[in-house]
């Protein structure tokens, strides 16, 4: 190796080193503004708590207390594991009915053109009123909440593979069907590289409306699960139990988002990142 060769690698080693460093301040600013950030909700919670009476805002401390004693029963682990467990099948079934609709709308022109309307108005209509037409055709059943689960998520993970179909070059494609490649090898190879960010996009988000949408369809059609938990606090007018219900659920979803999805995403598209100036 010469000494221009030398060089180079050194001025290469010496940027990479200062990405990282960079990386790994911003990193730390970012923790540090979440928990500043949180540090102020709790201080603002903590006041509006001494100026009401405790049955309307309870303390930080007593919401925490009975936090620590729901998790302490067995039925706080059932009813948490038959919500998750209701959010991931109705997610999993609308991820894969939205991907699969999500590219034939892209690959085919007119089959997009007319199925477009029927995306629209589904995603026009409310979570509350998809829960309502399950309880008339489902009842009280697992079948209802999976079934409102399902019509959140799937249109937006239909709408992000949809719109990644458009990303795909149409010069790629071209240049693949000059070399005789198979309509399979053209999915695999060309589109489904380029749908990929677009369709885990769209999947958190779906998985983050299909947590929250499963509420309803509990709190009006279950007798298991955190929603129904959370009707039966509230009709007992037990508010300590309803914020520790919703500490639960916001203890999870930053969980899945900050501890799953996020390292995922970063993990499986590294190569999308910006090049740093």
């Amino acid at each position: 190796m010469n000494m221009s060769d030398t060089r180079s690698a050194d001025v290469a080693l010496g940027e990479r080193s200062l990405w990282a460093e960079r990386t790994r301040r911003i990193g730390g600013s970012n923790l540090a503004m979440r928990l500043a950030f949180v540090a102020t909700i709790i201080v603002l919670w903590y006041i509006a708590s001494l100026n009401v009476p405790a049955f309307v805002v309870p303390s930080p401390m007593r919401v925490w207390e009975t936090w620590l004693r729901l998790i302490g029963t067995p039925t706080f682990w059932q009813d948490f594991g038959t919500t998750l467990g209701r959010v991931a099948m109705g997610f999993l079934i609308a991820a894969v009915v939205g991907a699969l609709l999500g590219l034939i709308m892209g690959v085919s022109r007119r089959i997009g053109e007319f199925l477009e309307p029927a995306v629209v108005i589904i995603n026009t209509v409310s979570s509350t009123i998809w829960a309502i037409f399950a309880l008339i055709w489902f009842g009280l059943s697992e079948a209802t909440t999976i079934f409102v689960v399902f019509m959140t998520a799937m249109p937006l993970i239909l709408t992000s593979v949809w719109q990644g179909t458009r990303l795909v070059s149409a010069d790629y494609v071209e240049l693949a069907q000059s070399f005789r490649m198979s309509r399979l090898q053209i999915l695999r190879k060309i589109y489904l590289p380029t749908i990929l960010p677009q369709f885990f996009a769209g999947s958190r988000l779906a998985f983050g409306f299909g947590a929250r949408v499963v509420l309803i369809a509990e709190t009006l059609g279950a007798s298991s699960g955190i929603g129904y938990r959370l009707r039966q606090a509230a009709d007992l007018v037990q508010t300590d139990q309803v914020f520790a219900w919703t500490l639960t659920l916001v203890i999870l979803m930053l969980t899945l988002e900050y501890g799953i999805l996020k390292p995922a995403e970063n993990y499986l598209f590294a190569w999308k990142k910006a090049v740093p100036v």
